[in-house]
């Protein structure tokens, strides 16, 4: 999620992630839960010249419609951006998979407002995606010195841990991450940069997401996280069976069928 920096808050958009990995999530304002979104009727787009406010409540417009070109141009337009606006036009480069841009405007809004932890969260996450892990690491670690209760960082902090194969820290942050938002492993209607992490990473991933969720009592959840784990190829149905991080899944209905069913493959 990406937060801007005038304190009020942009929507939040699903991008492309993957769903059953801990995805890394930029922070935004005007928080819309996308299940919210969901059940309201999808309204019409508006035209360019009947979206009425200034360049940035028009940009806000289009980026809440995912409309990331239009958005992009109304903050160009703006003739002092602020600091959030800077941000949010980062927002709708990065949805739109332009992390050049996205980064450069990131940096931007750092530079107006520099102890703003959101934006770093968010600045590390397009380093994350170019697989720059230690800048994203120092990125995320800034953010946390200034906001040390953001799951969302955490949680980012976490994947960037498992990328690079050092799994009982990305295991220490999810689990910091779930004490302070045990709801962090879902967030459907945050907007999530891809995961450029190869198969046997999101495998990695999974595996340890579903320890945190077990430690965290998100027993659906974690064997959900472990079900992807084994289809990836991470780990084997029976060393899950053995592993005494799961011993109180195993009296779980969908437990017993995840061993049974990758065992008897």
């Amino acid at each position: 999620m990406c937060q801007v920096d005038d304190g009020r808050r942009l929507p939040q958009f699903l991008i492309a992630a993957i769903v059953v990995c801990a995805p890394l999530v930029l922070l935004g304002q005007n928080r819309v839960q996308e299940a919210d979104k969901a059940s309201m009727p999808t309204p019409p787009a508006p035209a360019i010249s009947r979206v009425q406010g200034t360049p940035e409540q028009i940009g806000d417009t289009f980026l809440a419609r995912r409309r990331y070109q239009e958005a992009i141009s109304a903050y160009n337009k703006d003739p002092h951006p602020t600091a959030a606006v800077w941000n949010k036009m980062g927002i709708a480069y990065e949805l739109f998979f332009d992390a050049k841009d996205a980064e450069r405007c990131y940096k931007q809004s750092l530079k107006l407002q520099p102890r703003n932890a959101d934006v770093m969260n968010n600045l590390g996450t397009v380093y994350d995606s170019q697989k720059r892990y230690r800048k994203a690491e120092r990125m995320y670690r800034k953010a946390i010195k200034l906001e040390p209760t953001s799951a969302t960082t955490l949680k980012n902090l976490g994947t960037n841990q498992l990328a690079r194969h050092k799994y009982e820290k990305g295991l220490e942050a999810y689990r910091k991450a779930l004490a302070l938002d045990p709801h962090s492993v879902d967030q459907p209607g945050n907007s999530a940069v891809p995961n450029p992490a190869s198969l046997q990473q999101r495998g990695a991933m999974n595996y340890y997401m579903a320890k945190s969720c077990v430690q965290a009592g998100l027993m659906e959840r974690a064997i959900q996280f472990l079900r992807a784990a084994v289809s990836e190829g991470f780990t084997s149905p029976k060393k899950v069976a053995e592993d005494s991080s799961f011993a109180k899944l195993r009296d779980i209905p969908a437990f017993k069928q995840l061993v049974a069913e990758h065992t008897s493959q």
